[in-house]
């Protein structure tokens, strides 16, 4: 065994995108970091998409990044994405921006950003990355942790005073903490799943639809989204229920695919020439939401990003949740001094609401995205939102802005989501509102809910 030889050496469990970010914050600390990855290192076997959802790096990530001190490097493989772009069965767009004419999110690969992160990383002295190793057993009471070289075949065991946990939502860490008593754990799948396809660059190496939006193809339970890559290309995302009239389990063979896009999305199709290729080469990926408390054990095992908290992908905040995971608790360490056993219990208290939070928004978000944004009535209130933000910045916030482009609290922004669905239920019953969606009617409720609130 492996014992640590002082108290300012760290092992961090997964090296994606939250445990490469994490390393950074500690190597910058000065910790000695040890990174244990299941996988192969990809900087030698490459990116594997196929199973990949396209990230939107928004105020949250960017603040990561930014106390991280890797903002430029970030910046070189990420495009602005002022709005959706809706695209009808007829071939129609309409684009909703997302927030004021300077806010944006931004797509990153997933591949990308984490062969980035690692690379920023493995350029510090004090960290050490080891690939091809998975954890095999976690000794709570000391705390250990086990190895397995999968190349070798070997276990190894390590001692450290902090271990963190960022290994995904199948983390084998948080399955040795569930064993322990009084730990909460609960896990949910969505009945739709994920494919991943691909829109190619036009021959000159340009985008072949509109780079500066994320698109979407609204069709009621089901939806096809696509965002842009630096290289020209589009990494789509197709989301359908595994079974029912209209599912995977129907797209079998290659005229069923076809038939499917042809019916549905006919002006992505002609924009995808390895469709039904990619259609059968790529896995059909499960959605899971896991919820879990508490993240920590006994102020020396933390638990971070998709080991804690994973959610689904409808509200882009999946990553961005784990990149602050790593700033708060980074604040934390300059307001309370290093002193772990009072830290990680401490984030763990706070945090946890907000990881379930932020799961309830993206739930809800999927609903929106694959029906709402087609509805008369949901656009109106966009409208209206929009209308009301920029007469009254001070006192309203569009729930979208509030998760989007800033860092309120994800708990928070649950509870305003309440309130605003309320507020908009009086608006949207109002007569002739759809003529009248800016007049003194709108304002008046408007102002009566903002008195009520204030009470």
């Amino acid at each position: 065994m492996k014992q640590a030889s002082n108290s300012r050496e760290a092992i961090i469990v997964g090296a994606g995108l939250v445990g490469a970010l994490w390393a950074v914050f500690l190597a910058r600390r000065g910790y000695s970091v040890k990174v244990f990855e299941r996988r192969s290192d990809m900087r030698e076997a490459g990116y594997i998409g196929g199973r990949s959802i396209n990230l939107a790096m928004s105020e949250r990530g960017w603040k990561a990044v930014i106390k991280a001190g890797i903002r430029e490097k970030i910046e070189k493989v990420a495009i602005p994405m002022p709005g959706r772009m809706m695209h009808s069965v007829e071939g129609d767009l309409t684009f909703q921006a997302y927030g004021k004419a300077n806010e944006a999110i931004y797509s990153v690969s997933r591949g990308g950003l984490n062969l980035e992160l690692i690379d920023i990383a493995d350029q510090f002295p004090n960290v050490e990355f080891l690939f091809d190793h998975q954890c095999v057993d976690v000794d709570l009471d000391n705390p250990r942790i086990t190895f397995e070289n999968k190349k070798t075949g070997e276990q190894e065991t390590f001692e450290a005073p902090l271990i963190f946990a960022a290994d995904g939502a199948f983390s084998a860490v948080r399955y040795a903490l569930q064993k322990t008593d009084r730990f909460n754990y609960q896990q949910f799948y969505l009945e739709h799943g994920y494919k991943e396809l691909s829109i190619p660059a036009a021959a000159d190496g340009k985008h072949l639809i509109e780079p500066g939006a994320l698109h979407i193809w609204p069709r009621g339970n089901f939806m096809l989204i696509a965002l842009p890559n630096a290289d020209g290309s589009f990494t789509c995302t197709l989301f359908l229920p595994f079974e029912g009239k209209v599912s995977f389990e129907k797209l079998k063979t290659d005229a069923d695919i076809l038939a499917f896009f042809k019916q549905y999305f006919p002006d992505a199709l002609a924009l995808i020439p390895t469709l039904v290729e990619d259609f059968h080469h790529n896995p059909t990926s499960s959605l899971v939401t896991v919820q879990c408390e508490p993240w920590q054990w006994q102020g020396r095992i933390l638990l971070l990003g998709d080991s804690a908290h994973a959610i689904v992908p409808f509200y882009g905040q999946g990553m961005n949740a784990g990149f602050e995971d790593c700033t708060i608790l980074d604040a934390m360490c300059d307001e309370m001094g290093e002193n772990w056993l009072e830290i990680i219990p401490a984030f763990s208290r706070r945090r946890v609401q907000d990881g379930n939070a932020i799961a309830e928004l993206a739930q809800r978000n999927f609903i929106e995205m694959r029906d709402l944004v087609a509805d008369p009535k949901f656009l109106l209130r966009k409208k209206i939102a929009a209308d009301l933000y920029r007469k009254f910045p001070k006192d309203f916030l569009p729930v979208y802005s509030m998760v989007t482009f800033s860092n309120t609290d994800y708990h928070v922004a649950l509870q305003e989501d309440e309130a605003q669905n309320q507020l908009f239920r009086e608006i949207l019953s109002l007569p002739n509102v759809e003529a009248e969606w800016d007049g003194p009617a709108v304002e008046h409720v408007f102002k009566q809910w903002l008195l009520q609130r204030q009470q």
